[in-house]
This record gives structure tokens, C-alpha cells and sequence, in this order.
């Protein structure tokens, strides 16, 4: 891992900025790259998963559902060392070299992302009213038809269990840093390096004022999701 120094750079108004902007700004676009492109892949798998068990009816429906939700709290750095066992040269996709890349870490967000996601969709989906499904049977629906209309209804909720997810990967730093390692170039652009790696590795080396720039971005974004997160949710109970 290659750490450039960092200097501080002048704006236009002659200030002196204790932390070097471009540097800052590569790590924004790789944490919301690689934790935008793994919600919208959990969100692909952990949506339909939801709507089919939440619309079905077998044997170890709820022991399944108790899964989900605990996958919801699965140890962080443990999925980090089975997506490195993955794509290490001794794994199943070594021949890949994804090994310190931006799709590694995206496997392990995907894996972190998907148990809130269903989980919370799962619940939402559960909590619609029977009515509203019954309503649909006898207009003449079919089951696609019955799916759409559940999902119109929980759609607040689904929309915060994506969000949720969202949140749980920008927030991610043990994983990341197994599989990323962390790395910014010499011309100090992040090649793996996230928002919550950068503020460990800032901290540690005595940058405490790049480190809290990095913080405060993080803890706006996060700030954000769940202002998002709760406006949903009040519009869903409102309704």
C-alpha cells in the first residue's frame, strides 16, 4: 500500500486547505462507487428473495426468515476473509485476480448489504394487508399482478430496507480493508481506499485533520441516508 504525502493546497480565495482535495476526492468516488454498485446488486438478488418468501407458504418458512435476520449481524471481517479466501490465487476465483481490486470489495459489501436488505423488504412485504392481496384476486389479478400491487404498498419500506443497506456498506470498514488493502497511488489518488479505511489509516499516522474532513463526509452521507430512512418510514405510517 502506497501512502503519498499530502500538502496543502491553495483555493482560488488563498486559503490554505490542510488536506490535499484531489486525494479527498478519490476516496468519495470509490466509496460511493463500489457501495452504490453493491446495493444495486444486493438489491437485484435480495428483492426477489423477499417477494417469493414472503408470498409462499413450506416448511421452515420462519427458520429460514430467522437466517435473513441474522445474517443481519454476521461479523464484518469474517465475510472479508471468506471474499479473500475467494479470490485469492488459492481460491475457487483466483484465476480472476481480484485480489486488492474494487470488485473484490464489492463482493464483500454485496454480502454485508443483502441480509438487511431482504430482511427489511421481507417485513415490509409481510406487513401489507391481507386485503390488499385479496382485493387483487378478486379483480381477476394474477400472482404477477398480486406482486405488483404488494410491492406498490411496501414500497416505503423497501425502499428503506435499500437505503439501510446502502448505509450498512459506506459505513464498512473491516472487510473493505481485507479484500481492498487499502491502496492510493503515488499521485495520491485512492485506488481502494474508502472514506472509513482512509480515517483509520489518517488517525494512526497523525493526519488528524484530513482524517476529520473524511469523518465529517462520512457522517453526513450516513446523516443523510437515515434522514431519508425516517422520512420514508413517517410516509408510510401516515399512509
Amino acid at each position: 500500500m502506497l501512502v503519498g504525502t499530502l500538502t496543502p493546497v491553495a483555493t482560488p480565495f488563498l486559503v490554505d486547505i490542510p488536506f490535499d482535495t484531489v486525494y479527498v476526492r478519490s476516496i468519495i468516488v470509490v466509496s460511493l462507487y463500489v457501495s452504490v454498485i453493491a446495493v444495486l446488486l444486493s438489491a437485484a438478488v435480495s428483492l426477489p428473495i423477499a417477494l417469493i418468501v414472503g408470498f409462499s407458504r413450506f416448511p421452515g418458512k420462519r427458520f429460514l426468515t430467522s437466517v435473513i435476520n441474522t445474517g443481519m449481524g454476521f461479523p464484518s471481517v469474517v465475510v472479508g476473509l471468506l471474499v479473500l479466501f475467494l479470490v485469492s490465487n488459492q481460491g475457487p476465483l483466483g484465476e480472476f485476480e481480484l485480489v486488492f481490486t474494487k470488485r473484490a470489495m464489492i463482493m464483500s459489501q454485496f454480502v454485508l448489504a443483502t441480509p438487511p436488505i431482504t430482511a427489511i423488504s421481507l417485513a415490509a412485504i409481510a406487513g401489507v394487508d391481507q386485503n390488499v392481496r385479496d382485493a387483487a384476486h378478486a379483480l381477476g389479478g394474477t400472482r404477477v399482478d398480486v406482486a405488483l400491487v404488494t410491492i406498490k404498498e411496501a414500497r416505503y419500506g423497501i425502499a428503506t430496507a435499500v437505503l439501510a443497506g446502502f448505509g450498512r456498506a459506506i459505513s464498512e470498514v473491516g472487510s473493505v480493508l481485507i479484500v481492498g488493502g487499502n491502496i492510493a497511488g503515488a499521485d495520491g489518488v485512492s485506488k481502494t481506499r474508502t472514506l472509513t479505511t482512509a480515517i483509520s489509516l489518517e488517525a494512526r499516522q497523525g493526519r488528524y485533520e484530513t482524517a476529520m474532513v473524511l469523518g465529517g463526509i462520512l457522517f453526513i452521507l450516513v446523516l443523510l441516508v437515515n434522514a431519508v430512512v425516517v422520512r420514508l418510514g413517517d410516509q408510510g405510517v401516515q399512509r
